[in-house]
């Protein structure tokens, strides 16, 4: 898992695995409930995903309180344009509707404004801009 990476110029826009799975440690700590998730095709592992229901740990906005946030997705360069991330993004709402560490009303991504691949993936599962920010970033919400 921690040798998936991204391209290049991604890296600006997802943190390293290490670095998520160093942050589910500290969010766990702090009473926060992060689920990490290792994505495969077959038995090949191409990418990881980071849920975190309730508080994310930082300056979270109010949409955080009792809701879900996929705060990391990510696909391995060499794994990407190959409909991967639709299809994980299938699975991972799959299961927030079994709302596994409780019920929300929401489930909200923070992404980089130019990263339009990302945005049109959202906004494709029903997300929408709700007008507030977290950590500089938008945030693109789906009512469950």
């Amino acid at each position: 898992m921690f040798r998936l990476e991204v391209t290049k110029e991604q890296q600006r826009y997802v943190a390293s695995n290490l670095s998520s799975v160093a942050s589910c440690y500290v969010l766990t700590t702090n009473g926060s409930c992060p689920m990490p998730f290792a994505i495969y095709a077959d038995e090949q592992m191409v990418g990881f995903v980071m849920i975190v229901y309730g508080n994310t740990g930082y300056d979270q906005p109010d949409m955080a309180k009792d809701n879900y946030c996929i705060l990391r997705l990510m696909i391995g360069k060499q794994y990407q344009n190959r409909g991967y991330g639709r299809k994980a993004m299938v699975k991972i709402l799959e299961y927030i509707y079994t709302f596994p560490a409780g019920t929300a009303k929401y489930c909200w991504i923070p992404y980089e404004t130019d990263n339009v691949v990302a945005k049109k993936l959202y906004e494709s599962f029903g997300f929408g801009d709700n007008g507030e920010v977290y950590n500089n970033e938008p945030i693109t919400v789906l009512e469950l």
